[in-house]
């Protein structure tokens, strides 16, 4: 069976899950990355529940060896076709106010994990062809006074994309950046950010299962018309 390696799950009705339960539908088996085990073992419940296949593994994305773990995992599963990148949270503060190490692990998440990702993801695929899929954020395009961290890093991972996939494309391997313009619809801003997302409103909070039709419309696109990017916001985010 082929495998999706999906990187950065965590909660239920939170981006990464929603991509891992899609693909799961489309009869991959999706191996889920995430920082807790009980979170991932609960979407892969999920999924099992409705007839798909799912394995969740531990990682720490900032670490090169829990990645290359997890893509020897997969292996052992099938052959890997779909890779998702999707790790990274906003780490705001003043650049003036910042530590050293608090710069470096921004980096460390939001680029770092995705430079192991391509690599590994690079040599998991070979010549058979698949997609590999980064999550970007507003950020990505442009620096913003307090968020020169995560900034940083997301414009980062956004070269790095380009460039693997100007490498991988030869060999068949479909590589694209989605910029994600806004806070999503989910459990995270939902629950952390409760007074945020009530200001914003539901049309205010870009739509998850939008998204994820985003990814798997990048996923189907076929070689003779690729993407490599594609945004999403809301209808009246201002941009």
């Amino acid at each position: 069976m082929d495998t999706a390696v999906i990187i950065g799950v965590g909660a239920e009705r939170g981006l990464g899950a929603q991509l891992s339960q899609r693909f799961a539908s489309h009869g991959l088996h999706v191996v889920m990355a995430g920082r807790t085990q009980s979170r991932l073992d609960a979407v892969a419940a999920g999924i099992a529940r409705d007839g798909g296949q799912a394995t969740g593994v531990a990682t720490d994305a900032t670490r090169e060896d829990d990645i290359v773990a997890l893509f020897a995992r997969a292996a052992d599963i099938g052959p890997v076709k779909l890779v998702i990148y999707n790790a990274g949270n906003n780490t705001p503060g003043a650049v003036g106010d910042m530590s050293a190490d608090f710069f470096e692990q921004a980096w460390r998440i939001g680029c770092f994990g995705g430079f192991v990702t391509a690599r590994e993801t690079l040599s998991a695929i070979g010549d058979g062809g698949g997609t590999l899929l980064f999550t970007g954020a507003s950020a990505s395009l442009r620096g913003k006074a307090g968020f020169g961290a995560f900034a940083s890093a997301k414009a980062a991972l956004r070269a790095l994309a380009q460039a693997v996939a100007k490498e991988a494309g030869p060999a068949g391997i479909h590589v694209a950046h989605v910029v994600i313009d806004g806070a999503i619809n989910g459990d995270k801003v939902r629950e952390k950010f409760a007074d945020y997302a009530a200001k914003l409103g539901d049309a205010g909070l870009v739509d998850l299962s939008a998204i994820v039709d985003a990814y798997e419309f990048l996923w189907r696109q076929p070689p003779g018309g690729w993407s490599f990017e594609l945004d999403l916001r809301t209808a009246i985010e201002s941009w």
